[in-house]
């Protein structure tokens, strides 16, 4: 049996092929894709062959946020038949390692996850047509959510965890820096969490409508106004909370400034080293924290989803079939008109 594969060989030159998929063996599942978002990693990969230390080093397979439909399972699976319809979980945490052994299994020290680089050979992906994956690895949606909603729950899953990095939300007011996909769905995860404000903000007024229709209420385009924000870094600071996910230094800047004394400043964005205004934040006491990926939250995530208590719909803004990959990483490249974008697959 062959599937067709979205496969990426260096900077700009993606190919989509055939191969080969075996049958699932036990404890295995044969999922039939039918939607993946391109994630900024995979657009790093495409765009510049990887990023930070991370380089493709070898073709390929890109994509972790997906979806699909069983078409068949292995021996000693229960609780999973042909005809689920399913979103897949892209992280394989090993757990025997001591961070597994202790709970973090999102530190995994041999972690497998689709499309990623970071080890060599590398994690091929899920952007393909057929996939076997591990039993455990599938969540199943009802009938009234699409494969392109389900595809959402891996970045969904990375803001829960974001959020609950934070502590409790309920009644704080929180700042979001950045509306890309990760942006606005922490906006949705800080709604659902019970935040009484939250201000976005961001360079493109395209995302920030998005950001809006997620829960945002009130956005600052900062590229036209960032004086907006100027009341708010009144006083030493207003918000209890700041999700800093643009990975830019005037946006990390902004949240030191405009969070209150004792605030909380969780970064999500990831990129190189960034300065950092010390003396502001000591002399505020803010609390600094990372977040990484996510574990138990992909259950979550998906649960989320499919009773539509977070409804992901807005952030899809297009989808593209596997053969039209070259114009989809495009249209995901522009900011001025896209979110989420994502491709589509025979099982759609």
């Amino acid at each position: 049996m062959e599937t067709r594969v979205c496969r990426l060989y260096g900077p700009h030159d993606i190919r989509i092929e055939r191969q080969e998929v075996m049958a699932p063996g036990t404890g295995e599942v044969l999922v039939r894709i039918g939607a993946g978002g391109i994630c900024g990693s995979d657009l790093h990969y495409y765009h510049d062959g990887g990023f930070g230390p991370i380089r493709v080093r070898e073709p390929i397979i890109l994509g972790h946020e997906v979806a699909g439909t069983v078409e068949a399972v292995g021996a000693e699976v229960e609780g999973i038949a042909p005809g689920d319809r399913v979103a897949l979980n892209p992280s394989r945490p090993c757990g025997q390692c001591r961070y597994c052994i202790a709970g973090l299994r999102q530190h995994c020290l041999s972690m497998r996850f689709y499309g990623s680089a970071l080890r060599f050979p590398h994690e091929q992906g899920g952007f393909r047509d057929l996939l076997v994956a591990q039993a455990a690895q599938c969540e199943r949606i009802g009938p009234m959510t699409s494969l392109a909603e389900a595809a959402v729950a891996e970045p969904l899953a990375v803001c829960l965890h974001a959020v609950g990095q934070a502590g409790t939300l309920a009644g704080r007011r929180v700042l979001v820096t950045g509306a890309g996909p990760i942006g606005v769905l922490t906006v949705a995860a800080a709604a659902h969490a019970g935040a009484a404000e939250i201000v976005a903000t961001d360079l493109q007024d395209a995302a920030l409508a998005v950001a809006r229709a997620m829960g945002a209420t009130k956005t600052v385009n900062v590229a036209q106004g960032a004086q907006a924000l100027a009341p708010y870094c009144e006083e030493k600071g207003t918000f209890d909370v700041a999700f800093e996910c643009s990975a830019a230094a005037p946006a990390l800047k902004t949240a030191i400034e405009a969070v209150r004394p004792q605030g909380t400043i969780v970064q999500v964005g990831v990129t190189g080293d960034l300065p950092l205004p010390v003396n502001l934040l000591v002399g505020k006491e803010i609390r600094l924290v990372g977040t990484h990926r996510f574990d138990a939250e992909f259950a979550e995530a998906v649960r989320l989803i499919d009773s539509r208590a977070i409804d992901v719909r807005p952030v899809i803004t297009r989808s593209f079939p596997l053969e039209e990959a070259q114009e989809a990483f495009a249209c995901a490249a522009d900011r001025s008109r896209a979110v989420k974008v994502q491709l589509t697959f025979a099982g759609g």
